[in-house]
């Protein structure tokens, strides 16, 4: 019972992530004006939203202007409330999983902003950084001093990633916002977590960036964004990462 909670709990908490990952990058207001349908702009009522179920009873249109509603909006539900699931699954309902949930929940933000955007907002990584440093003292798993041996060595790899890649290719390898993200990962889950979460993050993004220039659907010289990988990542390192890990020491 606690896990279904914790499920719907976090489709509620993906609708009002959903209101951040459309209004953050156009830098309005989270909290006011209430959801609005982006193409009629009418006040969308509390029975059609819902989680979830007002998508399926809507037919995922609106109901004032009859436009379709994008597939993130469900996406984005499902997804939090998964990872909600997951993490209390893991961690039980203790101060750490609370934590986590907050990182995690900024981690869907910034990857569907980058997604759709190419941008990673610094209000969502920057005050996130002291807040998982601090956890390393409250909490003190993982220690403080391998929270901010992640912040540091994780966003220093990156920059020397960013600089030397825009001298070699004449172009940036990454953004910035990307160094915020991976700090915000040292911060949280710690250095060994950041290793894994680059190492991971370039596999998951070179296997899709290969994969879209062999179709046809993305060029040789462009783009794609990098921060939904290295937050998937991320979240591989937090739920499996020891064990991860364990397997390659015992490789070598």
């Amino acid at each position: 019972m606690t896990i279904i909670f914790a499920f719907i709990a976090g489709t509620v908490i993906g609708s009002f992530l959903n209101v951040c990952v459309h209004r953050l990058p156009r830098e309005e207001s989270i909290i006011r004006p209430r959801s609005r349908c982006p193409a009629c702009q009418a006040q969308i009522r509390a029975i059609d939203n819902i989680p979830l179920i007002s998508f399926l009873l809507l037919g995922a249109r609106c109901r004032d202007c009859g436009n379709p509603i994008a597939w993130r909006y469900p996406l984005v539900e499902a997804l939090t409330g998964t990872l909600f699931a997951m993490t209390v699954a893991w961690f039980g309902v203790t101060p750490r999983a609370a934590l986590l949930l907050a990182f995690l929940s900024g981690l869907v933000v910034v990857s569907f902003i980058d997604l759709d955007h190419q941008i990673i907002p610094n209000v969502v990584t920057l005050p996130g950084i002291p807040l998982g440093l601090l956890a390393g003292l409250v909490l003190g798993e993982p220690p403080l001093l391998d929270r901010v041996m992640g912040t540091l060595l994780g966003a220093g790899f990156l920059y020397l990633v960013l600089f030397y890649g825009g001298a070699l290719f004449g172009q940036e390898a990454m953004g910035e916002g990307d160094l915020n993200l991976i700090a915000l990962v040292g911060a949280f889950l710690g250095w060994q977590a950041v290793a894994l979460t680059i190492f991971l993050g370039c596999l998951f993004g070179s296997a899709v960036g290969l994969a879209l220039i062999a179709s046809r659907r993305l060029g040789r010289r462009q783009h794609i964004p990098f921060g939904p990988f290295l937050s998937l990542g991320a979240v591989v390192a937090l739920f499996w990462g020891d064990r991860l890990i364990a397997w390659y020491l015992r490789l070598m």
